[in-house]
Formats: structure tokens, C-alpha cells, sequence
């Protein structure tokens, strides 16, 4: 399983690398990518199994690059989880009416992201 990691921070996609690594699930390959329009590239040149996304990154948004994920029929089924400081309830509704697969808000625990990533691989089966 391929997962890319998307957000501006350096920090968070490092704490996030690192929560997958320590995770014990079939994970072959983390990518990252700094904003919308980086993993648009990614996903382009080498593919992913999950996305893992921000909401709030200069460029491109993660709520922009959910859509053209969803817009593409080639990318529509990867599961995407949302991170994001941005936890409103507002917020929350846009992204799982863009059909997200999950939404944490930073700073998240591990075992949360964990959890949620788990459920994932398990749904992929």
C-alpha cells in the first residue's frame, strides 16, 4: 500500500510518517507532497493507495484537491483522510459531502490516525 501525506508543514507530515512507520499495517511506501498541487503531480507520476490530506495549505486547498480527486475517474476511489486544524462542524460536512473517507482535527492522537487508517487497509481486503 502506497500512502501520500499532504500538508504545508514539514512537522506534521514528519508526525504523520512517523505514526504510519509505527502503525504495524502493510504500508510499502509513504509519499508527500506540500499542497493540492504537488499531490496532484504525485498522484499523476507515481500513484497512491491513500490520501492523506490538510485542508488549509497555500496553492492548492486540500478541500480543492479532494474534488479534482473525486472529479478524476481514475482517482475517485482512493480513500482520503482529512487533518486538519479545521475542525467545525461546517467544515466536516463540506469534506464528507466531497466523500472523504475520514476527518481528524490537529493535533490529533495517533492511535486516532492509526485507527483510521487501519480502517482503511481493512475496507481494501
Amino acid at each position: 500500500m502506497i500512502v501520500l501525506v499532504v500538508d504545508d508543514s514539514a512537522v506534521t507530515r514528519s508526525l504523520i510518517r512517523r505514526t504510519i512507520n509505527l502503525s504495524g499495517l502493510p504500508v510499502d511506501e509513504i509519499l508527500e507532497a506540500s499542497d493540492g498541487a504537488e499531490a496532484i503531480q504525485v498522484l499523476a507520476s507515481r500513484g497512491a493507495d491513500v490520501l492523506i490530506t490538510d485542508i488549509n495549505m497555500p496553492g492548492m486547498s486540500g478541500v480543492d484537491l479532494v474534488r479534482a480527486v473525486r472529479g478524476d475517474p481514475q482517482l475517485r476511489s482512493i480513500p482520503v483522510l482529512v487533518v486538519s486544524t479545521d475542525g467545525s462542524h461546517a467544515r466536516r460536512q463540506v469534506m464528507e459531502g466531497l466523500g472523504v473517507t475520514g476527518y481528524l482535527s490537529k493535533p490529533f492522537r495517533p492511535e486516532d490516525l492509526r485507527a483510521q487508517l487501519a480502517g482503511v487497509v481493512r475496507g481494501a481486503a
